[in-house]
Parts: C-alpha cells; structure tokens; sequence
C-alpha cells in the first residue's frame, strides 16, 4: 500500500481516523491477508467444500503437515486461514473455545452464523482500544447447522459477508471470477471439490501447481473430512485444461 503525504500521522494507532474515516492499521491487516496464501470454500447439496494452497518455504526439508491451513472448531464447522499463521491459531482456539462453551451450556452445537459473530466481535475488539493491533488472518468459515450450509468469510475489520463460493488470501480474484462464471446452486460433492481445485489453480503464481493444497469436507451426517492427499490428485487429474481462466500470475 503507497503511503501518501499526510498519511503519517493517522496510521500510528489503531484508534485514530484519518480525516477521509480509514483506519489505516486496518488496512495494513487486510494487506497482510492479500500476502497470504489462497483459500477457497464452495457450498454443495450437503455441505461445504474448504480448500488452501500450503505455501512450503523449504520443500526438501520442511514436514507439509505441520503447515496448517485448515482446522476444526467443531464436529459441524471447519475453517480455512489466509495471512499471519499465529494470528489465526489465536482466533481458532478462541472459535473452538466458544463452540465447547455453547455445547456445555446449551447442550446443542453452535450454530455457523453465531459462531462466525462472535469471532468478528472479537476481531473487531482489536480495532477499537489502543495497545493492541488488528488480527492479520482473514476466516473463511464453512459448516452446517438447522439453518442450512453456510460459508462466511471474516475480515480484520471484524465485518463478516456469507457466500456461496469465496476465496480469500492471495489473488483471489481471478479465483472469485471462475466462481462467478461455474458456480451452480445444488451441485454435488464430487462437482464442488472440482470447481475449488480449479478455482484455486486459476489463483496460482506462474508456474505453481496443486500439489500441496488442503483439502476437507464439512457435510451433514458425516461432519468433517480431511481428503488424502492421493485422492485429491485424483480430482487434480479430472480437472478441464487450463483455459482463459486459468493460472494467473500473481499482480
């Protein structure tokens, strides 16, 4: 992001607006999520498809399962990250830590919208009192509950928007594009995962491929599933040749 001249003065504490009403630490954090890797979530019949591309530093050396990008909070509800890893460790625990509280008070599963809220509250928390700093980690949350499936994304601002298909993180763009153009209301598990590896491989740097991504199911009757890494190649392998809306080279 370009500094502008009189920029500097508004963007040394969370608490301060800029006379145009930006909060510029703020948008710092939504640039550190634009840095991350790429996430991805599509709703299907049943449930909800979540999917990331594991950036590995060191291929040779580093162990791709400690790179976790998405986690469990409940037996209904998963989530993907993209941005600060640490940050979204805190937030996970902090989400996996609501949805215990509400099963031993309820004794019933959180529901995925007064999930997602209470973590944009506390997001939001971190954009309105001094000595603290925004979390740098966008949450595409997916699950199911009474209501339905249900796919939300949160930003660090604390404001949270439901999808069908969504991607955060790093190039989402030409990622959203596909979406918006193969996307159908209905379609099937086996349809769902192929559209988010080819969303997510339309999102690729030049020359990057799928084979490190994560993938995981979230759907009614069965909770989550983590797929193995030799079944996902066997979804990469039925995938459409790369068209006009394939890799993209990151801007």
């Amino acid at each position: 992001m370009e500094m502008q001249p009189g920029q500097m003065a508004y963007d040394r504490a969370i608490t301060v607006f800029s006379p145009d009403g930006r909060l510029f630490q703020v948008e710092y954090a939504r640039e550190a999520v634009r840095r991350g890797a790429t996430t991805a979530g599509v709703v299907y019949s049943d449930g909800v498809v979540l999917i990331a591309d594991r950036r590995i530093p060191n291929p040779k050396l580093a162990e791709p399962a400690s790179l976790e990008k998405i986690h469990q909070i409940d037996e209904n509800i998963a989530c993907a990250t993209a941005g600060l890893v640490a940050d979204a460790r805190v937030l996970v625990d902090y989400a996996r830590l609501s949805a215990q509280v509400n099963r031993v008070t309820y004794a019933e599963p959180m529901s995925v919208e007064l999930l997602v809220r209470r973590i944009c509250d506390y997001k939001q928390q971190y954009t309105q009192f001094g000595g603290v700093r925004p979390f740098g980690t966008a949450l595409l949350v997916g699950g199911y509950d009474e209501g339905g499936i249900h796919l939300f994304e949160t930003e660090p601002s604390g404001s949270l928007t439901s999808f069908k298909a969504a991607s955060t993180g790093g190039n989402k763009g030409p990622v959203m594009e596909l979406f918006e153009q193969k996307y159908r209301p209905g379609i099937d598990r086996d349809s769902a995962v192929l559209l988010a590896l080819e969303g997510l491989r339309a999102g690729l740097d030049e020359g990057g491929n799928l084979s490190q991504v994560e993938v995981c199911t979230v759907e009614k009757g069965v909770g989550m599933t983590r797929l193995p890494s030799d079944e996902i190649q066997k979804y990469v392998a039925r995938l459409p040749p790369v068209g006009g809306t394939g890799k993209s080279a990151r801007a």
